[in-house]
């Protein structure tokens, strides 16, 4: 195996046990998401907000989408019960997926569950799709962007549209410590790799014996290019200042999520991309 192999094997070995401590944690709350189908996930409503005008009739009712890099399904499950159809969701992690298997189950969703990385997505999945998305911590997970644009132009229908919303590289060169610059923004740098056996929810952190984790910096200029040079028409692009998750201590709740304090310097915790296939 090469060191890059070698990287992406210990990242699904991490994720797989992250999975695990996911689906039973308070911030997914599998239980309470299963029992009230109206329910729609945080992260999911942040996407469509960015997503729907970009949408004939602002909505994915009646379209077929593919959600990559979709981790335990709560978040793609949430498109189906918007309305989405031929639901597929894609990630890298079997055991991740085991539990999306699961809960779509138990919710009565109709979704087709797909293993692979999300920069040759094409090559496992034979069909397009009207809406491809992906959000919330994905493409630090992957080492470059330039196959993951082709293989998203390859799964749109012509018209089709492309979504990301995530991260913002600048909160990576901060690690994630606002106000001291602390690592790269711009992307080349190489991989950066860390030993970590915390995640991003509740849960016992020695659930988590792959600590070794492995991500690659992407700065927006690398995110648009990838996008347009795969053929693909930016349509949007944003930058916000709330986020999915709870990085930091300064940060407070808001709709959205979480955001920092009134008064606080006004710096991007996200970014969100619109992107289309054009006809």
């Amino acid at each position: 195996m090469t060191e890059l192999d070698t990287a992406i094997a210990a990242n699904r070995a991490n994720w797989d046990q992250r999975a695990d401590v996911h689906a039973r944690s308070r911030m997914y709350d599998v239980d309470g998401f299963l029992a009230d189908r109206s329910v729609i996930s945080q992260v999911v409503r942040n996407d469509l907000a960015v997503l729907a005008p970009h949408l004939e009739g602002a909505t994915v009712a009646g379209r077929s989408l593919l959600h990559l890099q979709c981790h335990i399904g709560t978040d793609t499950v949430s498109w189906a019960r918007l309305g989405a159809v031929e639901v597929h969701g894609l990630d890298l992690s079997p055991g991740s997926l085991a539990h999306a298997r699961r809960i779509a189950e138990a919710d009565g969703a109709e979704i087709t569950w797909v293993e692979g990385d999300a920069r040759t997505a094409s090559s496992v999945i034979d069909r397009r799709f009207d809406v491809v998305v992906t959000s919330a911590g994905t493409i630090v997970w992957l080492p470059e962007l330039r196959a993951w644009g082709r293989s998203i132009h390859d799964l749109l229908e012509p018209g089709g549209v492309f979504a990301i919303r995530d991260d913002h590289p600048l909160l990576g060169a901060m690690d994630f410590e606002p106000w001291e610059v602390t690592g790269d923004y711009l992307s080349g740098g190489g991989v950066n790799t860390y030993d970590e056996a915390g995640t991003y929810t509740d849960g016992p952190v020695d659930a988590i014996t792959h600590t070794v984790n492995h991500e690659w910096r992407h700065d927006l200029a690398e995110v648009t290019g990838a996008l347009l040079d795969a053929g693909l028409v930016i349509e949007a692009l944003g930058e916000h200042p709330f986020m999915d998750w709870r990085p930091f201590a300064a940060l407070e709740q808001c709709p959205e999520g979480w955001r920092l304090p009134e008064g606080s310097p006004r710096i991007p915790l996200t970014f969100s991309l619109v992107a289309r296939r054009p006809r």
